[in-house]
């Protein structure tokens, strides 16, 4: 699998990432799946401490027992639980990212993280405190760099004219295509990878998707969705499923350097590996593409 840099950094990473949120806390299937997609040739894996209570982490620590080194390990901080409460708490506070990312690597069964990330973001965040206690785990190598994971154009404008991050994990594909306005062209000018999340739209550019047009997407309606999804398979037809165009396209951008797919199934993950193997989208078929769908823009998350 094609392996692209990741910013300005010496990490190199899959162009397929794996986004282990969905593997769900049966341990032996959590593990089965990320060593197949190891197998398969993926060498990014995405958790975060708030999947399963922290659980998502313990069981990617568990699967990467003797694979360590073959991994670029990307976990994020900044929703915090409090102990005999429901729910979470935003703190980007550098006391708790320097606390936090002890239990990160206790569950993770690792002594360095590859990519730490920002789990969210706002203009009200001690953005000055949070990038020193990024820039301190560096220099201390526990962390080998960091991005954040954010949609807010406002939020990430801070970061590039700020700090030295690496990445941004941003919500992009087909059907969200805010990013192509403001986001994209920012970091490609300042040398700042995409880790594209979302590219098959919560499913809804999957096999199967018919059934979570009813819920809509973004400002899209049922009726709109399947309409998309019926076009969008006519371009598909005789090259590649609904899925793999999807992934293809997030992937165009110069900007992105992995788009990352989550899967619950061997099926789900073979079927987004399989992408792949799939040529890159030409100019003519983006343009297509860029017909079917719409260019949404960033009106809240600012």
């Amino acid at each position: 699998m094609r392996k692209n840099q990741l910013g300005t950094s010496d990490l190199f990473v899959s162009e397929i990432g794996f986004g282990c949120m969905t593997i769900g806390t049966e341990e032996q299937a959590g593990i089965r799946l990320i060593h197949e997609a190891l197998d398969r040739g993926i060498n990014l894996l995405d958790t975060a401490d708030l999947y399963d209570g922290g659980r998502n982490e313990e069981i990617v620590g568990l699967a990467l027992k003797g694979r360590r080194q073959d991994v670029i390990l990307a976990t994020k901080v900044g929703n915090r639980r409090i102990p005999g409460q429901e729910g979470w708490v935003w703190d980007a506070s550098k006391d708790y990212i320097l606390s936090a990312v002890k239990e990160s690597l206790r569950r993770l069964h690792t002594d360095y993280i590859d990519l730490y990330q920002l789990h969210g973001g706002t203009l009200e965040d001690p953005i000055d405190d949070t990038i020193e206690a990024f820039e301190q785990l560096k220099k201390e190598g526990i962390i080998r760099h960091y991005g954040i994971s954010s949609i807010r154009p406002n939020v990430i404008k801070e970061y590039v004219s700020r700090s030295s991050i690496v990445s941004v994990m941003n919500q992009y594909s087909i059907l969200d295509r805010r990013a192509e306005e403001e986001v994209l062209p920012l970091l490609e000018k300042n040398g700042i990878s995409v880790i594209a999340r979302g590219p098959v739209a919560s499913g809804n550019l999957a096999d199967g998707g018919e059934r979570k047009a009813a819920k809509g997407y973004l400002d899209y309606s049922e009726s709109e969705l399947l309409e998309i999804r019926r076009r969008l398979t006519r371009v598909a037809a005789g090259s590649c499923t609904l899925s793999q165009l999807a992934i293809r396209y997030s992937l165009a951008a110069p900007a992105v350097a992995s788009a990352i797919a989550g899967a619950s199934s061997l099926k789900q993950l073979d079927e987004n590996v399989s992408a792949a193997a799939i040529p890159p989208l030409s100019d003519e078929g983006l343009g297509q593409i860029r017909q079917i769908s719409r260019a949404n823009r960033y009106t809240q998350h600012r």
